[in-house]
């Protein structure tokens, strides 16, 4: 007995009943890589959708972010007295603020004329606005009123901004129905929320933005001296602060915006169901190819029970049969998932990324999804039952 289960085992049997019908193999890879896919692209968008969501909150120069209790992401922000940021400096571990306006405003294509929302902000030009060692000379040509600095990595139809920049023409044009003249390029990246940025002077921003009230600001952003500890000093400041301003640690502002996504919009509700959608298609799809290679070859397994073979054995065939079809759909999947990336990185400029952690998370799906389709068609082995067979 044991030397027959050792011959047995030496049997590429599971690869043997696969490959019998190669189109029905074929078949069952297809389904499953479709699957793959569509898991990768949902979970791609999904995540994309989160990062870009918070790209300009990453890169603030800032250790404490002061918003209004009204906020509800970059997308809505509500306005809070000014005030509030330059109370914070009687606090010793604060060193510096800087006030930030933010909203949408039009931008009119200098090439054809259309116009169409752009996500601005106002500070000062002295400030620190953004981590970025060159930006605080791009800053300086701020100064001048009516100037802007344009966000190279907005999507194509605000115009050909940087070609025409960089080629030292004249970049002039319209916001809100006033002209500005583009001083300089950043790169920020568009988001679901916004598909292109605009940074200029807060006294830029309030002739664009005149409705805004001069001493409300939508951002405040604090800076700490070295050793203070965000999140004591935010808790503080909630305490001494009026209830009309609300002080966050960098990470919770970049929480603050990801929940927004998560909870309360449909978007990342949407993209998780097309990715259990996808496992769901894949275990109809395995099940099916699964259960009619057992059904099909059911006289042979009678067979081998009859020889002596025990139904744990041909059990694990089947599962050997899951695991190989889980590795041939997720290869497909997986190099199919990095081309589509590409693309839709090129075409809309959203930073998805096959990341190891996506990888290995829909790997890890596509093989729970093969084994629990070939753990149910199992239970067909056990009609296999040598005296009805025979």
């Amino acid at each position: 007995m044991n030397l027959s289960f050792i011959k047995f085992r030496k049997i590429p049997l599971a690869w043997l009943l696969l490959t019998r019908q190669p189109l029905r193999l074929i078949v069952a890879i297809a389904g499953i890589s479709f699957a793959g896919i569509l898991m990768f692209m949902q979970l791609g968008f999904r995540d994309g959708l989160f990062d870009t969501s918070v790209t300009i909150h990453k890169l603030l120069d800032a250790d404490l972010v002061l918003i209004s209790p009204r906020s509800k992401s970059s997308i809505s922000m509500s306005g809070f007295p000014k005030r509030r940021l330059i109370q914070t400096l009687a606090l010793e571990d604060v060193e510096k603020t800087a006030p930030v306006n933010l909203t949408y405003l039009l931008w009119r294509n200098p090439e054809n004329l259309k116009t169409r929302s752009i996500l601005t902000l106002g500070f000062n030009p002295s400030d620190s606005l953004l981590l970025d060692d060159g930006f605080s000379r791009k800053a300086d040509k701020l100064k001048n009123p009516g100037r802007v600095l344009f966000d190279k990595l907005s999507r194509p139809e605000f115009g050909p901004i940087e070609n025409w920049f960089l080629s030292e023409k004249k970049v002039e044009t319209e916001v809100a129905g006033k002209r500005v003249l583009v001083e300089g390029l950043v790169e920020l990246g568009p988001s679901f929320g916004a598909d292109g940025n605009l940074i200029t002077s807060r006294e830029t921003y309030l002739r664009l933005f005149p409705g805004n009230p001069k001493g409300s600001i939508e951002i405040g952003l604090v800076k700490l001296r070295s050793g203070a500890n965000p999140l004591l000093v935010s808790k503080i400041l909630n305490k001494s602060l009026p209830n009309d301003v609300r002080v966050l640690t960098k990470d919770q502002f970049i929480e603050f915006e990801k929940n927004y996504w998560k909870n309360s919009t449909a978007i990342g509700f949407i993209f998780s169901l097309g990715a259990l959608m996808g496992f769901v298609v894949g275990c109809v799809v395995v099940y099916q190819i699964l259960y009619s290679d057992v059904t099909d070859h059911l006289p042979e397994y009678a067979t081998l029970l009859a020889m002596g073979y025990r139904l744990k054995s041909l059990f694990f065939v089947v599962a050997r049969e899951g695991f190989l079809l889980a590795l041939f759909g997720y290869l497909p999947a997986y190099f199919s998932g990095q081309i589509l990336y590409s693309i839709v990185r090129n075409s809309t400029k959203l930073p998805i990324v096959m990341d190891a952690n996506k990888t290995i998370l829909i790997f890890i799906l596509i093989l729970v999804m093969c084994m629990g389709s070939a753990g149910i068609a199992m239970r067909k082995l056990v009609d296999a039952d040598p005296a009805e067979i025979f």
